[in-house]
């Protein structure tokens, strides 16, 4: 036999399945039991903590909504002829704005990924806004503002009242005020 044949000999006699291992050992053979109870008990885990389906809908509902609340005031902030028009679309940008980067952090928190632009319908409200001028864009600027803040309070108020997330309703009760008074704002503008 030559040196290579007796080294290859050598080293199949002396390699060991791991199989082999943990059927001989009994502390290898508990690690191993402890490991598939931790795998299957991780998805129960899991569908414990996951987000309900309502609350995900809710949080991409209202990241949409909140984009094109500031899509739409920086529209009436630089096309506004009034200046109630104007100074209402500067508020819902920085209102807005702030309620979507407190949406953001709440969505990444439950792991829901928000849209990083409008969707085909929100912005085609925006794009029919744009196409408008002088006293035609402020009446329906007015209009829509007071039918997207109608909508969003009933929506928020729902929220609220339905979903069993802390963090969530901590989120919506913090918004719902100044939805509100948004509403409140936009109604007393419409002549």
């Amino acid at each position: 036999m030559n040196i290579q044949t007796e080294t290859k000999h050598a080293v199949e006699q002396d390699t060991v399945r791991p199989s082999q291992l943990i059927g001989r050992s009994p502390a290898a053979r508990l690690a191993l039991f402890l490991m598939v109870g931790l795998f299957l008990a991780v998805p129960n885990i899991k569908a414990e903590t996951s987000l309900a389906q309502a609350d995900k809908d809710f949080i991409l509902a209202a990241a949409q909504g909140g984009m094109t609340e500031v899509k739409l005031g920086e529209l009436a902030a630089q096309k506004g002829m009034r200046d109630d028009v104007k100074a209402f679309g500067q508020m819902m940008v920085k209102d807005h704005t702030a309620i979507n980067d407190d949406l953001k952090a709440l969505a990444v928190q439950k792991g829901v990924t928000l849209p990083g632009s409008l969707d085909s319908k929100h912005q085609g409200m925006v794009d029919k806004m744009a196409a408008l001028t002088g006293s035609a864009f402020d009446d329906a600027y007015v209009e829509r503002m007071i039918k997207a803040h109608t909508k969003d309070a009933k929506a928020f108020n729902a929220e609220a009242a339905e979903t069993k997330d802390a963090d969530i309703k901590s989120f919506v009760d913090k918004s719902i005020p100044v939805v509100e008074d948004h509403l409140k704002r936009v109604t007393a503008m419409k002549k």
